[in-house]
């Protein structure tokens, strides 16, 4: 009476469409479930689908060749767009501060890894497809496998003669080595160095001063003589540093207005600034002093809001080029971008779900609405034309073959890196014509983990095919021992460098060894272990640079050794 259910939900050893379909879903929802339950501190997260899946392959379940292929490699554009889209932001204008320190260290240590797996090709004998999948899976690279295979199926088409082992099956015997050994090298570096988190919460916290600080805004009273009568562009040009003056009341009145850069300071003014708390501090110090006067705060006369960049006529538009206090009485006093507060100058060019502080009047704030957009239910709405137009811009970028002479076919970024680099791209410029990086913050998140289980599902009932046997076959226990020394001689020389010589703090350490290995399940380790989210914004910084690398040096190594 069930034989359909059996059918349905138990292993085919030629499986049909929908077959297929049971096992991805079978594979996700299960590796979902398992990936949230704790193990001490840890949990794996969408990881743990890899190891549902390699299960489930094990025993019987598969999926058709043509689907499986299109789910791998949809799955990883998925992912690495969306972590494009969700890290690009900040990882370019990271460079600006400690991020290009953090990226020598993180990209020497993917080259470190690329040099000790060359180094067992030639000890070892092992072929170098099964190698870049020891390599892969020992520091939980998952667009480095993507792009290891993707250069195989290119190689494979020009030279048809040619076999090739799967680097899935090392990536699988070595992938939980990498997890639990990064997370490993963290418990025991922070013991053998003796860390204490809080006080490296503090170091952090001083560190900081100086660099990119949150905008803040205070108030002043005018009461320096020398300032009297002068315009506010005067004394905003000999103070030297950009801040913006948002409010201004007489003595005396309580009227507010926003006021323009031509008018004239009076004794006893108060006004509202709006700029880096340090700036802020000097400014006041230099013109006047404190002011506790809440009638500047009021909204009688002045309204705020804040008004979202929802109209394709108004992106990439300068604040310039609008003029929006000439022709509204409005003064943007601070723009919000991809989590970043940026100051409003007159240069800045407008991004597709950029937020606009604004104080002016009533109806000029109206005016301005319909010119900017402000439509909040619009940046709820998936816009898929951008969307699949960004993928498919990195698509074709992936696809571009690079001739190199002494390699045997063109070298391409593939699959992992095209939409990636695209992705940061869009993110960084704003967008391409009618491609803009704006994606709602949840939408970008279901992405990425779609995608990412996605292609674990794949590999890993595919991988599970024969998984036994294969680590029988191929000594798994000594390709175990292998993606050791790939794992953990590059971490170690890694704390070493980073610790001792770079002077690095120990949270933003944690951070980059996670990133170097492109591993979620020890940054989500870190982060609880050390109480602190300090590693995020390291692990961001590097994770694309650093996934880039390890495409590039994975393609290589098939390329140059095979």
């Amino acid at each position: 009476m069930f034989d359909w259910l059996k059918l349905l939900l138990l292993p085919g050893e030629i499986p049909t469409v929908t077959q297929s379909i049971v096992a991805i879903m079978l594979a996700i929802g299960t590796g979902v479930f398992f990936g949230r339950l704790k193990l001490g501190k840890v949990t794996f997260g969408v990881s743990a689908v890899m190891f549902t899946g390699l299960i489930l392959g094990h025993f019987g379940y598969r999926i058709q060749p043509g689907i499986l292929d299109f789910i791998r490699d949809f799955g990883l554009i998925l992912f690495v767009y969306g972590i494009g889209l969700q890290v690009g932001p900040s990882f370019f204008s990271s460079f600006r501060n400690e991020g290009l320190k953090f990226n020598i260290l993180a990209v020497s240590t993917v080259l470190l890894g690329g040099i000790i797996t060359v180094a067992l090709f030639y000890m070892t004998g092992l072929k170098i497809e099964d190698l870049v999948g020891i390599m892969s899976g020992s520091v939980t690279n998952t667009p480095g496998l993507g792009a290891a295979k993707n250069t195989i199926e290119e190689i494979t088409n020009s030279f048809p003669d040619k076999k090739f082992n799967d680097p899935t099956i090392g990536y699988a015997i070595t992938y939980p080595l990498g997890v639990f050994g990064i997370i490993g090298t963290i418990i025991l570096s922070k013991f053998l160095l003796k860390i204490n988190p809080d006080e490296e919460m503090k170091k952090f916290r001083k560190s900081k001063i100086n660099r990119e600080l949150p905008l803040v805004h205070k108030k002043i009273r005018v009461t320096n003589p020398e300032y009297f009568g002068k315009t506010l562009h005067q004394t905003i040009k000999e103070f030297g540093r950009e801040i913006i003056i948002s409010r201004l009341k007489h003595s005396g009145s309580i009227a507010v207005k926003s006021p323009t850069m031509d008018t004239e300071l009076q004794d006893r003014d108060v006004l509202m600034l709006v700029g880096l708390e340090k700036d802020l501090d000097d400014f006041i110090a230099t013109v006047g002093r404190p002011s506790a006067d809440l009638f500047i705060e009021s909204d009688n006369q002045i309204r705020k809001k804040n008004i979202y960049v929802t109209n394709s006529n108004v992106i990439h538009k300068k604040l310039s080029e609008l003029d929006l206090y000439n022709t509204f009485d409005l003064k943007v006093t601070r723009v919000f971008r991809a989590g970043r507060e940026i100051l409003p100058r007159p240069s800045l060019e407008l991004f597709y779900g950029d937020k606009l502080v604004v104080i002016g009047s009533q109806e000029g704030i109206e005016e301005v609405e319909k010119i900017i957009g402000n439509s909040e239910k619009k940046l709820l709405e998936p816009d898929f034309l951008s969307l699949f137009g960004g993928l498919l811009l990195g698509v074709i970028l992936g696809s571009i073959p690079i001739v190199i002479p002494s390699l045997p076919v063109p070298i391409k970024l593939g699959f992992a890196a095209g939409p990636l680099i695209v992705a940061l791209l869009i993110s960084r410029y704003g967008g391409i014509s009618f491609i803009h990086s704006y994606i709602n913050t949840g939408a970008t998140y279901f992405m990425k983990d779609f995608g990412i289980c996605l292609f674990f599902a794949a590999v890993g009932i595919h991988a599970g095919d024969g998984f036994y046997d294969n680590f029988i076959q191929y000594n798994g226990w000594l390709w175990l021992l292998y993606g050791c020394a790939i794992t953990f001689i590059p971490l170690i020389l890694m704390v070493i460098v980073g610790r001792f010589i770079m002077k690095i703090n120990y949270l933003q350490l944690v951070g980059i060894m996670s990133g170097s290995y492109t591993d979620p399940a020890a940054l989500s380790f870190s982060t609880n272990y050390l109480d602190s989210d300090i590693p995020i914004q390291t692990y961001a910084q590097v994770y694309p640079l650093v996934t880039i690398f390890r495409i590039f040096v994975a393609s290589l190594l098939i390329l140059f050794f095979s």
